[in-house]
């Protein structure tokens, strides 16, 4: 297979392109304003509503995907369904525009649609770089993809800047609908269109889901990897907790701007990027596992600590270093899972990988809103994060890597 350029270029714009939603939409700037401006946030009910959306749309999508795995490598018609579901997310971006005070159901179903199509689209959107790449340049194509997502957060996130400034919030979500539909485009036109598939949509879904239950059965009668995806189940739901609260923890209680916000949600992301790196030497040095396990540890330091911070000062410094193990944790822990995979079977035991960590998005920010709205502070509530963490490295110490 040799490369083509205007397949991985179109293929990596995708990347470029939902970027926007997933800084704007759930990191950044529309989860205060919902919590804040639509819900109000005084007793916690914000967080709670905020918290009930991510939980509910990614169980949805964990439910789902193993059968939407299947029928992207079965049906032949990925790209259909990759279109469905970025149309969907799209739609329901642009809708946020219309939401105003008090609209609390409609914000909830709007965010819990975008969400789905997001999520659920990149079982599809995935699923193409075997297609489009042989197997020696899934590394760099796939960096080449992630590398480009991180430029559409930063320019999405400059663009939205003076929409901010001047309190003009609908035209900011509509901006984002726009940024994911334009840089979207090329995929729908580029990639590799649908093929005749061995199966329908429904027979290929059962095989999907099929395949991922025995791949499960065969995984949870090993001790090792059984016991690994149960501790990156627990602590990469606080990881993921922490993404989705970070922004609303720091506006609410400490009373950030959104304007400090994007500056300090770019600050995290540049020492994410630090800290993958500088830890990706010591990580085959030391043994995946011991750099998880001195991560999680942090984790639970920065979990803590944010209890007891009560300045922008002090939280400028504690994200940043948050920031520099969020990527060191990512990076080891899809390392260490490496070490699990027997031969040949990658496909199928980064199937489970993947349906584990959409599933690790659900209890957490539960857990969060339920904690802020009963004690009435969040201060509570980012305290209880740090359990995650600590079961998670418990779990994680009696695996033999």
């Amino acid at each position: 297979m040799k490369l083509n350029k205007k397949h991985i270029i179109s293929w990596a714009l995708f990347d470029f392109a939902n970027s926007s939603y997933s800084a704007v939409i759930v990191s950044v700037i529309f989860p205060v304003y919902y919590v804040k401006a639509i819900v109000g946030n005084e007793s916690g009910l914000g967080d709670l509503w905020w918290g009930r959306a991510i939980s509910i749309s990614m169980a949805i999508v964990a439910l789902t995907s193993p059968f939407l795995g299947g029928i992207a490598d079965y049906s032949g018609i990925r790209k259909r369904l990759l279109f469905f579901y970025t149309l969907i997310s799209i739609s329901a971006i642009a809708g946020l525009s219309v939401l105003g005070k008090g609209m609390v159901f409609e914000g909830f179903t709007l965010i819990v649609l975008a969400n789905i199509g997001m999520e659920g689209g990149l079982v599809f959107y995935n699923s193409f770089l075997p297609v489009i790449a042989p197997k020696e340049y899934h590394g760099r194509v796939s960096a080449w993809g992630f590398g480009i997502g991180y430029a559409g957060s930063i320019i999405s996130l400059l663009i939205a800047l003076p929409l901010i400034k001047s309190g003009k919030f609908e035209f900011t979500w509509l901006m984002t609908a726009a940024f994911f539909a334009v840089f979207s485009m090329p995929a729908f036109l580029f990639l590799p269109s649908n093929f005749k598939g061995k199966f329908s949509a429904v027979k290929a879904g059962i095989k999907g889901f099929s395949q991922t239950i025995k791949t499960l059965k065969e995984i949870w009668g090993k001790r090792n990897p059984r016991r690994f995806l149960l501790a990156y189940l627990i602590y990469e739901d606080g990881v993921n907790t922490v993404i989705v609260f970070s922004s609303i923890f720091a506006a609410t209680t400490l009373k950030f701007a959104h304007e400090e916000l994007i500056v300090l949600y770019l600050i995290v992301q540049v020492s994410a990027l630090i800290g993958a790196f500088v830890m990706a030497k010591p990580s085959d040095v030391w043994g995946h596992k011991n750099v998880v396990m001195l991560a999680l540890i942090m984790w639970t330091l920065v979990a803590v600590t944010a209890f007891f911070v009560h300045t922008k000062t002090q939280f400028w410094a504690l994200a940043s270093f948050a920031g520099l193990w969020l990527g060191t944790v990512q990076s080891a822990t899809r390392a260490l899972y490496t070490r699990f995979i027997p031969k040949e079977k990658e496909a199928e035991y980064f199937g489970v990988y993947s349906l584990v960590g959409k599933s690790s998005a659900i209890a957490g920010p539960l857990v969060f809103g339920y904690i802020s709205t009963a004690f009435g502070s969040q201060r509570p509530a980012i305290l209880s994060l740090a359990a995650f963490f600590l079961i998670g490295l418990l779990i994680l110490r009696t695996v033999r890597d």
